[in-house]
């Protein structure tokens, strides 16, 4: 599912899916992509879902270089009203194919999905905004490692976002060691298009 991301047209990949979205081909994306929260219904097939992002604000202030790609679980992927940021933000929670959105995006902010793992494979700044971490510790699922190990920093409000935004290039030198290392722990092959080394294998 990754090897896409090992592509060797990538650019012209890149502006194929922007056009496929009706992206702006002149912009940074910004994909945010966080995880479902066991707590967040009101009842049986009634689901709810607070974007803890200021997305006027960010308009305000990022919109003249960045969009962004809403990418959340599809219990709630109709719940998100985006008509007011017409084109600064866009829903594609109901997207097929997640793997062409790391592709096109400069960026991911998330917290506690998965998703980082495989987007880890393309060493493009990841941001961890974890608003709720010690009541997703405490009262949800908490951990399987220790979140000292992200490649990127772990940011509790929308200012540490909008100013790590803003401070991308200091941001990206400072982990790139931890960045480095993670991808050595769980990316360890990432060099190799696996379509082809299963090819390979297979003669």
């Amino acid at each position: 599912r990754n090897d896409i991301l090992y592509c060797q047209d990538k650019e012209k990949r890149m502006r194929e899916i922007k056009e496929e979205l009706h992206l702006p081909q002149d912009k940074k994306i910004i994909l945010y992509a966080p995880t479902w929260r066991d707590d967040e219904f009101y009842g049986h097939a009634k689901y709810k879902f607070t974007l803890q992002l200021d997305l006027a604000k960010m308009q305000k202030e990022l919109g003249d270089e960045y969009i962004i790609l809403l990418r959340t679980h599809y219990f709630i992927a109709d719940v998100l009203d985006l008509s007011e940021y017409e084109g600064f933000a866009y829903n594609l929670s109901k997207y097929d194919d997640i793997a062409r959105l790391y592709l096109i995006s400069d960026v991911l902010i998330t917290d506690y999905s998965s998703v980082f793992f495989d987007y880890a494979n393309l060493r493009r700044p990841i941001l961890f905004f974890m608003y709720d971490y010690e009541q997703y510790k405490h009262e949800m699922r908490d951990f399987y490692f220790d979140i000292h190990m992200l490649p990127g920093p772990v940011l509790m409000n929308q200012e540490e976002v909008l100013k790590t935004l803003k401070n991308l290039p200091d941001m990206v030198d400072k982990y790139e060691k931890k960045y480095a290392e993670f991808n050595n722990v769980f990316n360890p092959h990432r060099e190799r298009c696996s379509e082809k080394y299963l090819r390979e294998w297979m003669r």
